[in-house]
């Protein structure tokens, strides 16, 4: 008759011990978890994946980020495209995703001229509306869009994209129907309607000298008058050779001196040239298609994905050395098959511009910028 060995049971407890230690002591593998204690990991999300019609981008946005923001569903021209008409099935789901994955669910965004509805600003007879009018449409739309998610959405963008790059205000219908108190009406609306939520101006082309001065003299005269502005949103749509990091660096600062938490918000870096250097990121600019403007159709060549990934890295490591400031960092979708920059400001091109490629891959940077987490 054979012998069966048997293994002491405290053996077995001790190893299964040392299994679970050495498993909680390893490093994170994951982004969100690297940048856990130091800012949120955010991305910008479609109705496709609220929905459940991209489950590969779900699979990433589940393991990778811990906040969304909502790429389109929450903008006026979505929401109350008649007025008094609201759509919010897709923004329903949107904050129910967040929610059910217990993620910091960012609002974007109440007041913006680009992708507001036509009637927001003129009367029957499509004459512009008088100021009286157009304060208490945005009051109305403000109050039952922030009262509808009051006490489930982190924060809200509430005003998008007021300020030109040399600092004058832009030349929109809320401009000049109402007059610069068209950011502080929006912002007490907001706060009213939900007092506990996060309230954050939105821009892009914010290391620029000129919309630097100009936002914080902006966020000053609202300080001055009584009004909270919790948060700055710097969008970082860029490229290869923009942003300048130290102009960056200095805006960063300066909104943070200002007491407002830095977000930086819509962040992507394309690979493409530009039609037009002073094209920033307005959305309603467009440029013929060109083969010259689409130069990378086939594959990204190494040597410029390699410049892809040191923009990343250099902006990660500015970042982290202003960790103290910087709440989140959310990238502008989730990978490079559904990113706005393959059709803006030019349709049909190729771009490369997110971290996860388009078989849903994460790009070599990924590891890269998980170290500079953790070291």
């Amino acid at each position: 008759m054979k012998l069966r060995k048997t293994i002491p049971l405290f053996f077995v407890a001790g190893l299964v011990g040392w299994s679970l230690s050495a498993c909680s002591s390893a490093e994170p593998t994951t982004l969100k978890d690297a940048y856990s204690g130091k800012f949120l990991i955010g991305a910008a999300i479609n109705k496709n994946i609220v929905s459940g019609n991209d489950d590969a981008s779900m699979e990433i946005l589940k393991r990778e980020f811990n906040s969304i923001t909502a790429e389109n569903c929450m903008k006026s021209a979505w929401l109350q495209p008649e007025k008094g008409v609201f759509h919010f099935d897709d923004a329903d789901r949107f904050v129910q995703f967040g929610e059910e994955n217990g993620m910091a669910i960012i609002g974007h965004c109440l007041i913006w001229h680009s992708q507001a509805p036509k009637w927001f600003f003129t009367d029957e007879k499509g004459q512009d509306v008088s100021r009286d009018e157009l304060i208490q449409r945005m009051q109305d739309h403000i109050t039952t869009v922030v009262s509808r998610y009051k006490g489930r959405i982190k924060g809200w963008d509430v005003v998008n994209e007021a300020i030109m790059d040399d600092g004058s205000w832009r030349d929109t219908k809320f401009y000049r129907i109402i007059g610069e108190d068209f950011v502080k009406l929006a912002f007490l609306f907001a706060r009213e309607a939900d007092p506990d939520c996060e309230l954050y101006y939105n821009d892009y082309s914010m290391m620029h000298e000129g919309k630097r001065n100009g936002v914080v003299e902006m966020i000053k005269n609202l300080q001055a008058q009584g009004v909270k502005v919790d948060g700055i949103g710097m969008q970082g749509h860029y490229g290869l050779d923009f942003p300048d990091f130290a102009e960056f660096e200095k805006s960063l600062v300066a909104f943070a001196d200002l007491g407002c938490g830095v977000h930086i918000t819509e962040l992507d870096f394309t690979v493409l040239p530009s039609p037009d250097s002073q094209v920033g990121a307005d959305v309603a600019a467009g440029f013929e298609y060109q083969q010259a403007l689409n130069p990378y159709s086939e594959e990204l060549p190494e040597e410029v994905a390699a410049q892809l990934y040191s923009q990343y890295a250099d902006l990660f490591a500015v970042l982290l050395k202003h960790a103290g400031c910087v709440e989140r960092v959310t990238l502008w979708g989730i990978s490079d098959a559904d990113s706005w920059r393959n059709d803006w400001p030019v349709r049909g091109r190729t771009d490369y511009p997110l971290l996860f490629d388009r078989e849903y891959q994460a790009k070599p940077v990924v590891k890269k910028l998980i170290k500079l987490a953790l070291n």
